[in-house]
């Protein structure tokens, strides 16, 4: 049969967090019970103490003055002294002080006392000698004497622990004593630990677990194993982590303690999380924030205030003059690379390329619009020749070549075919 898997670390903490919230809710009904208790045996006794002082004064009132009337008395009413009998022994079975005698049961709390809510109830499992050890520390840091000792203890057990103490004799305790040590003997079979020093040798570093999170878990198994030897510890933390620089510094540092390897361990985890909080920096910036290149983000402007309005279709003008040899294309035309989601119903014949038409191409429309201003294109002007002055920026080019500057081009116009 294959051996059962310790859990882990995570199962632990959840299972130690549901039985933390488990047991908050039995100390706060445990604590609700106890004040209930308390207010009925103060209630009882009071009664107690007015009955027996109510049947002193009717005897002092009422009752025969010589024993022969005494038992003449008793000889008249003998059904009357049966049922008398009864109810005193009911009364003393109401008010039986349970596992104490009366001297604690009778003891009245002082007032201004309260239970303490850090401790949760012990309900049969774990070790009883702890527990009865963190039980008397919390309740005598709060003034507690011997008797409010015995009086609180039953509030602090649950399930098999409080099925033991309402099963124990009547009136057998009367001091705290009487209660602790069969409270440990009864229990010593319960003292379970979840581990032992032999389990710190499992607990090994992740790959890519930091050496914060590593410390963290094995501190949480180490504290939780009694009588730890310092050394046991100081070498399963060691043989545990990660083999990289860190081991190596701890190789070469040989700390002695836990405390010295805990110093050591403290650099480390400073770096590992400076790294960490630059990653994160890293890994925060946005496509906007990043530099582009200033090819990507050129948008072409219009240079002209107004345009020539041609009776032909700026494609089919742009084609004749390329046929015609009047400009030449672009040197990358039709080498263009067409991007990602370009839409391929739009052509430019200008750049020879999709994504966009040459009506609405802005570099396609200033050329047109410099040559027609040249006087190259009168005859797509509605058959008015319109010969404007070239703009200023246009400089004097030799007799037989004019050249027109595109965004990253240069259109040469040959003279010889205009």
């Amino acid at each position: 049969m294959a051996e059962r898997l310790p859990p882990t670390p995570f199962e632990l903490l959840h299972m130690v967090t549901e039985l933390q919230q488990a047991n908050q809710r039995m100390t706060e009904e445990n604590q609700r019970m106890a004040r209930q208790i308390a207010n009925l045996n103060n209630t009882r006794i009071e009664n107690n103490n007015d009955r027996q002082e109510r049947t002193e004064e009717a005897e002092q009132q009422s009752g025969p003055t010589h024993v022969s009337d005494t038992a003449q008395h008793e000889e008249e009413q003998p059904e009357h002294n049966e049922e008398a009998r009864q109810d005193n022994e009911n009364d003393d079975q109401e008010s039986s002080p349970g596992p104490f005698m009366a001297e604690v049961m009778n003891f009245v709390l002082p007032r201004r006392f309260t239970l303490p809510t850090t401790l949760t109830p012990y309900d049969g499992l774990g070790d009883p000698k702890k527990y009865i050890k963190n039980f008397t520390s919390i309740m005598i840091v709060n003034g507690a004497s011997d008797k409010v000792l015995c009086r609180c203890f039953p509030s602090y057990l649950d399930g098999p622990a409080l099925d033991w103490f309402c099963s124990l004799p009547a009136g057998s305790i009367s001091r705290f004593r009487d209660i602790s040590k069969p409270f440990e003997e009864h229990f010593a079979g319960s003292a379970i630990y979840l581990h032992d020093s032999d389990y710190l040798n499992t607990i090994k570093q992740g790959q890519h677990e930091s050496l914060k999170d590593y410390m963290t878990c094995f501190t949480k198994i180490a504290i939780s194993i009694p009588d730890l030897h310092p050394k046991v510890e100081l070498h399963a933390i060691k043989s545990g982590s990660r083999p990289g620089k860190f081991q190596e510094t701890i190789a070469v540092a040989k700390p002695k303690t836990m405390a010295e390897f805990r110093e050591k361990a403290k650099g480390q985890i400073d770096i590992e999380e400076l790294r960490q909080a630059q990653k994160t920096e890293k890994s925060h910036y946005r496509d906007d924030d990043r530099p582009r290149d200033k090819k990507k983000n050129f948008k072409p402007t219009s240079r002209y205030e107004s345009y020539t309005q041609f009776n032909t279709k700026h494609d089919d003008i742009i084609k004749e003059i390329l046929n015609s040899k009047l400009i030449k294309p672009p040197r990358r035309a039709g080498s263009y690379p067409d991007s990602k989601g370009t839409d391929r119903s739009k052509y430019c014949s200008f750049h020879q390329k999709h994504g966009h038409t040459t009506d609405d191409c802005v570099i396609a429309k200033d050329l047109l619009e410099r040559l027609a201003r040249q006087g190259h294109l009168d005859k797509y002007i509605g058959g008015h020749i319109q010969r404007r002055t070239p703009p200023l920026e246009t400089k004097a080019r030799p007799h037989n070549t004019t050249e027109i500057k595109t965004d990253q081009t240069t259109t040469i116009l040959n003279n010889q075919h205009v």
